[in-house]
């Protein structure tokens, strides 16, 4: 099971890692279209309250309606936003990958909903969560036809599509149609920084019922200028190739990133994704003070349900050096 307290990934009481690989944003760097974007917006003024111009930018984007567009502050913030429209119009489970982003259990317990884990069957639950990539394999999830076909609310979290370095996406546009997708460009933006996010929903009668019970729950204004700015960007040619142009880098740095942590005997499991999950026969939580002194991060898995495995996302030559010279070195250390 998942641990309710987890932490993320990212700064920490000491700050920002110098290597950081525990998050999962584009290591190439910020979106230039966005930085200059952030930097032209009129912050003095409020957005449109009804997002009006975005929604229908969005959905000429991904090419759906502009009134399937929800506005989020973040994935978070939809994911617990959601789990309580359900809980309100009567549902009582939530179904839950085996492994995955602690939000959505979270959200779950907090509006009484009994959480249901795979391999536990998914018949009768309310709300199905799913992710692909998923986290924090980045791999494709097998079943995941058969929650777009049930009768609950299925929510297809697609944080890290844009940054499928590999494979193909199991669902087609059609089976697209039948699902809630949560889209959170931040993280291909390079910019986890700026928190937006919105959600497409599917395009039956049921999803106009649940949408009207999102936007009674939403609050005003779910995101500022900055928020507009980015996903008005993502929504751009200039963006689209600059994400395109970066995802060529990732594929290189992510193969020298496997060897490297092979050559360090850790056992990489494989991911569609810019990060991949490793096992290593030392235990990391024994290793974590002196890495993080040597200004590396990694994220471990025991709270999603890995123990003994690690998280990395990939970064650059020059930070998977630092990181194989630190790990070594501790590693030495704690054998001594």
């Amino acid at each position: 099971m998942t641990s309710t307290g987890a932490l993320h990934g990212g700064p920490d009481e000491t700050g920002a890692a110098l290597h950081d690989f525990s998050t999962n944003g584009n290591a190439v760097g910020a979106c230039p279209a966005a930085v200059a974007a952030l930097r032209a917006v009129d912050a003095a003024h409020y957005p449109d309250p009804r997002y009006m111009s975005l929604r229908e930018r969005l959905a000429a984007f991904h090419g759906v309606a502009g009134e399937r567009i929800v506005i989020a502050a973040s994935a978070s913030e939809f994911i617990h936003r959601i789990s309580a429209a359900v809980a309100q119009r009567g549902g009582r489970q939530v179904w839950l990958p085996a492994h995955s982003y602690g939000d959505y259990e979270r959200a779950a317990q907090a509006w009484g909903l009994q959480v249901l884990r795979a391999p536990e069957p998914h018949d009768g639950a309310g709300l199905h969560w799913c992710c692909e990539p998923s986290s924090p394999l980045g791999q494709a999830q097998a079943d995941l036809a058969l929650h777009a076909q049930s009768g609950g609310t299925c929510v297809l979290d697609m944080a890290y599509e844009p940054l499928r370095l590999e494979g193909q996406a199991s669902l087609d546009a059609a089976q697209r149609n039948r699902v809630w997708q949560l889209w959170t460009p931040n993280k291909a933006m390079g910019l986890t920084g700026i928190r937006a996010a919105y959600a497409i929903a599917p395009d039956d009668a049921a999803a106009q019922s649940l949408m009207r019970r999102l936007e009674r729950l939403a609050p005003s204004w779910p995101i500022g200028t900055h928020g507009v700015a980015l996903l008005e960007t993502w929504a751009g040619d200039e963006a689209q190739a600059w994400l395109a142009q970066s995802l060529q880098t990732l594929r290189t740095w992510k193969a020298q990133q496997r060897a490297l942590c092979e050559s360090l005997n850790w056992q990489c499991l494989p991911s569609d994704a810019n990060f991949f999950c490793a096992r290593t026969d030392t235990p990391y939580t024994r290793l974590t003070t002196a890495l993080r002194a040597d200004g590396i991060k990694l994220r471990d898995c025991a709270s999603f349900g890995l123990p003994g495995h690690v998280r990395l996302g990939v970064l650059p030559p020059q930070s998977q050096q630092a990181l194989k010279e630190a790990w070594t070195h501790a590693a030495a250390c704690t054998e001594d």
